[in-house]
């Protein structure tokens, strides 16, 4: 499921997959991503990328043609590639960087950026 709030410049992503399932918040006022992973319990944080990551008015619309044609190919799909390295527990300056809403989803979980 995904929700846009579109007054707080942030994007929920909820896949419920079993071993695959996870969280992601893009957080388009702070510039960050962040994808809890529930099988690894970590949590992974990118820089948004404007030319590579849709912006906020354009990602609800990515999602409704997705769902409501799944068979027509869209060249605008969005695919991260984490490769874990050293991670660490979150810090105060980690958390104003990142915002309260990463903040709330990883907390007391590895980072990995």
């Amino acid at each position: 499921t995904m929700t846009v709030h579109s007054e707080e410049h942030i994007v929920d992503v909820h896949v419920r997959s079993g071993v695959y399932s996870s969280d992601t918040i893009f957080d388009y006022s702070h510039g960050y991503i962040a994808t809890r992973l529930f099988s690894r319990n970590a949590c992974f944080i990118m820089k948004i990328k404007k030319d590579l990551i849709p912006e906020l008015q354009e990602i609800g619309r990515l999602a409704f043609e997705r769902e409501t044609m799944k068979d027509v190919y869209s060249p605008d799909n969005v695919w991260a590639q984490f490769q874990a390295g050293s991670s660490r527990l979150g810090r105060f300056k980690d958390w104003l960087l990142y915002g309260k809403h990463i903040e709330n989803l990883c907390t007391g979980l590895p980072l990995y950026q």
